[in-house]
């Protein structure tokens, strides 16, 4: 009868040591939440742009500020900005741009206006997995009336500015 009790007594002791081992990983690999229900309002706030293979005449690197759009409230706004280096800039794309657009299901889609007209460029990103929504990867692709109908999408990787 001892030996049972023994028996009893260490195998509660030890599932008890199992689970809270099991809760503290748990504290500590708090997973992100995932894409789908990020929220435009959680992308507020300044990020930096890095594009790979930048098209003629543009920077490899912008800042984005994004806010909440002034007549949808579950939409964004703001501006992308461009610092051009020594050398002509490329056609139909302005230092500072208006941005408008959505977050929709995880999937980051904004138009770009050089002339608050017509659409200059498209981005279209996602969220990188385990980023928790400080970094978004995806498409521009320059939409302007001196875009080639073949021009290539640019990659980007967003990163969310403190």
């Amino acid at each position: 009868m001892i030996h049972n009790t023994f028996r009893l007594t260490f195998f509660f002791m030890t599932s008890g040591a199992l689970l809270a081992c099991a809760s503290a990983q748990d504290l500590r690999q708090s997973p992100c939440p995932p894409a789908e229900s990020m929220k435009a309002d959680q992308l507020h706030g300044r990020w930096d742009v890095r594009f790979a293979h930048p098209p003629a005449g543009l920077p490899g690197r912008a800042v984005l500020l994004l806010k909440r759009h002034a007549e949808f409230s579950e939409s964004l706004a703001g501006t992308v900005s461009r610092e051009w280096s020594k050398g002509p800039s490329a056609a139909n794309h302005t230092a500072q741009a208006a941005l408008a657009g959505d977050l929709d299901e995880g999937m980051l889609l904004l138009d770009e206006s050089s002339d608050n007209v017509s659409i200059t460029g498209t981005w279209n990103g996602e969220m990188k997995a385990g980023s928790c929504g400080k970094v978004y990867q995806g498409h521009w692709k320059d939409t302007s009336a001196s875009a080639a109908p073949d021009t290539p999408n640019v990659p980007f990787t967003m990163t969310r500015l403190p």
